[in-house]
């Protein structure tokens, strides 16, 4: 199970952590090249949305499966 609230503090710390934690590497690859692209190209004033994008997905990717554990057979 995760935590969603580690799944956010890791991903607002670096955009991808947090899906990294959850298990979702696609995305954290995703997240992992989109955001430094932003702080470089925009100086930084794009990037930060990106930050709160990423925790808000993270935090709902491990929420929604808190609780949705496979069942063993």
């Amino acid at each position: 199970m995760r935590n969603p609230s580690t799944a956010a503090i890791l991903s607002f710390i670096a955009p991808g952590f947090g899906q990294i934690y959850n298990g979702t590497y696609w995305w954290a690859l995703f997240w992992l090249i989109i955001t430094p692209g932003f702080w470089i190209s925009t100086a930084g004033i794009l990037a930060i949305p990106f930050h709160f994008i990423a925790s808000y997905t993270a935090y709902r990717y491990a929420q929604r499966h808190l609780y949705h554990t496979p069942v063993k057979q």
